[in-house]
């Protein structure tokens, strides 16, 4: 069988000269901003404009791709996104700049899209998770290397936006010579959010409240680092620590979320994570230290995601999970819009250690309230112990959680405890927190827990992602 980097050299060749022009430019615009002495709030608005102009263009991109075509789609955005880049260079209007990032935002999700219908459709079953775990590879390697690439123009000048530029235009040209088969036309795919809200609550709080403090971070934090002194090459250091720490933690994260429910790990995780950043929002700057520190948030907060995708997608059925893909989408998108504007207007009226003070608001927040959906879960389901237990779910890509292929049935049908009363069997550990879901089973004997595994399918086996 072929390799999947084999197979998909052009496509992975394409989404790091992407991703990597995507966080060169938006570390450079913090930092620009931030030596321009303009207010926080617009530094904020910068991240923000970006993830609404993502939102925006999930809806755009569909209806584009369906039209013309991925390849065309793909290649009329990156003309759209080296344009909008390359107007920083030409005004210095920050109204201007903020339209710009909206743009930057709307032809970025439209070629995110492009890419992931594609891995999607042409991997093999058997290797999708391999394929999805190496593109959220390339795209961390990426990122770092687009934060390296800003300690080589400390003065940032029109330099660093021509290499940003130079990026994006090359990223067309390995996905228009490839000898792949085009993907087939998207189609509709229906979404009702509040379906999914009622059926997976922690989860997409978790997302919610999570993408707040991960915009907050890739928006805020070159700003941060530059007013606490640091010179623009330690700031890429600064940023390539946390994404390095985050990246590196993915495996070990995954395979804990095996051992214990996911909904308790993820408040565990939560709680850890608000402890950190008041440590940080409250303890005098240290630039060796501070290495340590954002190291260990990255773990924290680059892990959430992840987690909550693959808590959610053992609430649905196989074939809701386009629709909730869509919905984790719009709400990362929502919640990382949110974060940053907040953020900055704190850090403008009181410092900037409440960027950090922020995230911690946010953590904490998180946690009371998922203990406070759990409980309220507990309560209305009462003494039944009807439901039915599933394997581990670890999604490999938090922008492919709708990509898991469906289980046998024969083989599912082979492990029934009374094939005449449809009765499943127990699979695997305990897993994940209770969700309002029809249908269950009776089992009895079982351990007092507080997650609960509704979904009946028992998914493939996966790999990690950011």
């Amino acid at each position: 069988m072929t390799s999947p980097l084999r197979s998909f050299t052009s496509l992975y060749s394409t989404t790091f000269m992407m991703v990597l022009a995507a966080g060169l430019l938006t570390t450079y615009l913090g930092l620009k901003l931030t030596t321009m002495e303009v207010p926080q709030i617009w530094v904020g608005g910068m991240m923000s404009a970006y993830y609404i102009g993502l939102v925006c263009g999930s809806k755009v991109g569909h209806k584009l791709i369906a039209q013309v075509g991925h390849i065309r789609a793909f290649v009329a955005c990156a003309g759209v996104v080296t344009a909008s880049a390359l107007g920083h260079a030409l005004i210095e209007d920050l109204t201007i700049w903020l339209v710009l990032r909206v743009l930057v935002g709307m032809g970025m999700m439209c070629q995110y899209m492009v890419l992931e219908s594609w891995l999607n459709e042409q991997s093999e079953p058997s290797q999708r998770g391999t394929v999805f775990a190496s593109y959220m590879i390339v795209s961390y390697l990426a990122l770092m290397a687009g934060q390296g690439a800003i300690s080589l123009y400390p003065e940032l000048g029109l330099e660093p936006l021509l290499l940003i530029a130079i990026c994006f235009a090359l990223c067309i040209v390995p996905i228009a010579i490839t000898r792949r088969i085009h993907p087939e036309p998207l189609t509709p795919a229906p979404l009702n959010m509040k379906h999914y809200w009622k059926r997976a609550p922690q989860a997409l709080t978790t997302i919610a409240l999570g993408s707040m403090i991960v915009g907050c971070f890739y928006g805020l934090a070159p700003a941060y680092a530059t007013a606490q002194g640091i010179e623009p090459q330690s700031v890429a250091l600064y940023m390539t620590c946390t994404i390095l720490a985050g990246l590196l933690a993915q495996w070990p994260m995954g395979k804990l979320s095996d051992l214990m429910p996911r909904s308790r790990l993820i408040r565990i995780n939560c709680g850890l994570l608000g402890t950190l950043v008041l440590i940080i929002a409250l303890v005098p700057f240290d630039a060796q230290i501070s290495l340590v520190l954002t190291a260990i948030f990255g773990v924290l907060a680059f892990t959430l995601y992840p987690l909550a995708t693959a808590l959610a997608n053992s609430r649905v059925e196989q074939h809701e999970r386009v629709g909730l893909s869509a919905t984790i989408l719009v709400t990362f998108g929502i919640g990382a819009s949110i974060g940053p504007l907040i953020a900055s207007a704190l850090m403008q009226q009181i410092g900037n250690d409440m960027l950090y003070g922020f995230m911690s608001i946010c953590a904490f927040t998180l946690v009371i309230r998922l203990l406070f959906i759990n409980n309220k879960q507990k309560a209305e389901q009462g003494s039944s112990n009807d439901y039915v237990m599933a394997g581990g779910d670890l999604v490999s890509s938090p922008l492919a959680a709708s990509f898991d292929p469906r289980v046998n049935v024969q083989s599912v049908q082979n492990q029934m405890i009374n094939p005449e009363d449809d009765a499943f069997d127990m699979v695997g550990h305990e897993d994940d927190a209770l969700e309002d879901e029809p249908d269950y089973t009776q089992v009895t004997d079982i351990e007092n827990d507080d997650d609960i595994v509704p979904d009946s399918l028992e998914p493939s086996k996966k790999s990690t992602d950011v």
